[in-house]
């Protein structure tokens, strides 16, 4: 595994509980002082359970510290994030005994964007998400809380090149399917059974040019409307659920 060279934390209850379940190690959980109600006497005996240590701070200190406007009386501080190889994430669908079922993210810029990703592809079933070094937001606590705590049980690869990335999926067997408005094929007319690679593009600018070229097939969503792109997060739920639903079927 990799680790990239900063710390961060993981904001809000339910993100600290699914933290606290996942077993991640955690340097230490603060919480406002005499916040002692609801789950955040869960989150402290979990802490205790954990050997985790707990420290109470007023709840200005807490606001100056906070990284979200809802951390909701807890912030937890973890060590850096830890990203996976490929094989990590090929090797998770073969534990599971599946057919790979990978999203790349093409410059998803937005950590929001991105927390909703990770949350639909846990939710899915998706065996790991890939996306770049450059010009993509990186996994923070603001996509940790956005998540839902999703994050924890997700795995992701951050790589250099995703030309290179779907080239060596390509190599495992897997087809890889892009998005773009201007093709003919509808994505519920498409087959996403099977060991699949999903390209998920940017928020403006939909997948590069580059990256479109190696997909094997591109699929689009229909616009009945005046706009005409949908929110990456969105776009990403709507064809993965497609995916599911195939698969569920085969």
């Amino acid at each position: 595994m990799k680790q990239e060279d900063y710390k961060d934390q993981v904001e809000g209850r339910n993100a600290v509980i699914e933290l606290l379940e996942s077993g991640r190690d955690i340097n230490k959980i603060f919480i406002t002082k005499g916040e002692r109600h609801g789950s955040i006497n869960k989150i402290i005996s979990m802490a205790k359970e954990n050997k985790v240590i707990i420290v109470e701070k007023e709840k200005r200190q807490m606001e100056e510290m906070a990284q979200t406007p809802s951390y909701q009386g807890v912030i937890a501080i973890v060590p850096p994030y830890q990203y996976v190889e490929i094989e990590d994430i090929l090797q998770e669908a073969k534990k599971k005994k599946e057919e790979p079922f990978v999203l790349i993210l093409d410059s998803i810029e937005d950590p929001h964007n991105l927390g909703s990703i990770i949350r639909t592809a846990e939710t899915a079933g998706v065996h790991g998400i890939i996306i770049p070094k450059r010009r993509s937001a990186t996994v923070n606590s603001t996509v940790s809380k956005v998540s839902a705590g999703a994050v924890q049980h997700v795995k992701v690869a951050r790589v250099t090149n995703l030309s290179d990335a779907i080239e060596r999926l390509k190599k495992e067997g897997l087809w890889i399917c892009g998005t773009d408005i201007q093709t003919e094929t509808f994505f519920y007319e498409q087959d996403l059974t099977g060991a699949i690679g999903i390209v998920i593009g940017n928020e403006g600018n939909g997948i590069s040019q580059k990256v479109k070229k190696n997909c094997d097939f591109l699929v689009k969503i229909p616009m009945k409307g005046k706009i005409t792109s949908l929110n990456a997060s969105v776009s990403t739920g709507i064809i993965i659920y497609e995916a599911v639903k195939q698969r569920m079927k085969k």
